[in-house]
């Protein structure tokens, strides 16, 4: 049997539950979506962010919104490559833009739980692999996974990228590291994985551990080419070749502020009363600083936690629309090593009772998310 077909057999299992996780929460959210009158479809395929997405894939840039209170929102904000995939779906099969965004994303979801059962398998086994993918696929804002948004490219590459690094697949990982880099802003913390594991080789090879390769500098020079090649373009667009695009995201009030902008939001939430989305996002951003602080203690390899570390300091470190910040720690799935690992420890109705739970919250607050909540997801 060839490799990659041995290697997705191994998967199946893996996988099967995570679709079925999916397709449970897609399902819950859709019967209270029709409960309310509302298209389960238009829900997932249109719904905030999708919306500039998919009129990217339609127009192509261009379209600035302008707010009373000073807010400038401008599409150059977002990243191309998943409003291209999306418009090279719509040319090659007779779909609209949400059904093609769509497609887009579960495949990208289905690719990016099986590399993350890849890295799982070879550092802790099959059974913690499969269990990281299940718990992967119940996160509370795991609804994203199954929407026309961009967190399920971006895993898609981060993990395939990592993969590549743990198996010494330096051009691989550069190029996937590449692409995650122009499918988000945060994606650039696959970039900074490949340099850091880079700069670690080199080292050893200075200390005579290691002989030189020429591919492991190819793919660290090539990593952060999505990433700067679209900050570039967007800058040279503005007028300002290294800040047009950070001047883009001011406009959306999103700066990288070292926390304070989280830590005014911590005060707000504790000094007066807040939407209950609001309160739950404060809650899981926190429970990701936590688990950031157990994987450091389970001392996983280089990739992962660079790779972790460069997304958790972004989410937290960076202020405006709090609300999305769990959002933005999707595709930080190393974040569940430690609790996957503990599953596989606890006795076997110890952990179907936390996954059963899990379960519950990630399809009832994934239909809230989606259905009732009242800021952008």
């Amino acid at each position: 049997m060839p490799r990659w077909r041995a290697a997705l057999y191994r998967a199946a299992p893996a996988l099967g539950l995570f679709a079925a996780a999916r397709l449970t929460g897609m399902t819950v959210m859709a019967l209270w979506a029709w409960h309310t009158g509302r298209s389960p479809r238009a829900l997932l395929a249109m719904s905030w962010d999708s919306d500039w997405y998919l009129a990217i894939a339609a127009h192509g840039y261009g379209t600035t919104l302008y707010w009373p209170d000073g807010v400038v929102q401008s599409d150059l904000a977002f990243f191309p490559l998943y409003p291209g995939l999306v418009r090279l779906v719509t040319v090659l099969l007779p779909v609209a833009g949400g059904t093609a965004g769509l497609l887009v994303s579960w495949t990208a979801a289905g690719a990016a739980a099986w590399g993350i059962h890849l890295i799982g398998e070879k550092l802790y086994g099959r059974d913690v692999a499969t269990t990281l993918v299940l718990l992967w696929g119940l996160l509370p804002h795991s609804i994203v996974l199954s929407m026309a948004y961009t967190e399920p490219l971006l895993t898609a590459f981060a993990a395939w990228s990592l993969y590549a690094l743990l198996t010494r697949r330096w051009l691989w990982a550069g190029a996937l590291a590449a692409l995650a880099g122009a499918a988000r802003p945060n994606g650039i913390a696959v970039a900074a994985a490949v340099g850091a594991t880079v700069a670690y080789e080199a080292w050893r090879l200075f200390r005579g551990e290691r002989r030189t390769d020429w591919r492991m500098w190819a793919g660290a020079a090539v990593a952060p080419a999505g990433w700067a090649g679209y900050l570039l373009w967007v800058g040279v667009r503005k007028g300002d070749p290294l800040g047009g695009y950070f001047a883009v995201q001011a406009g959306w009030t999103s700066r990288f502020d070292f926390g304070a902008g989280t830590l005014g939001f911590v005060r707000s939430v504790v000094t007066r009363p807040m939407d209950l989305g609001f309160t739950v996002s404060l809650l899981l951003t926190g429970a990701g600083v936590v688990l950031a602080a157990l994987l450091v203690v389970e001392r996983p390899p280089l990739p992962l936690l660079v790779y972790t570390a460069v997304l958790v300091v972004i989410a937290v470190g960076g202020s405006g629309f709090f609300e999305s910040k769990p959002r933005f720690l999707v595709p930080a799935f190393p974040l569940l090593v430690p609790v996957a690992c503990a599953l596989r420890r606890a006795r076997p109705r110890a952990a179907a009772v936390v996954v059963a739970a899990l379960a519950g919250v990630s399809f009832g607050y994934g239909t809230y998310l989606l259905v009732l909540a009242p800021m952008a997801l």
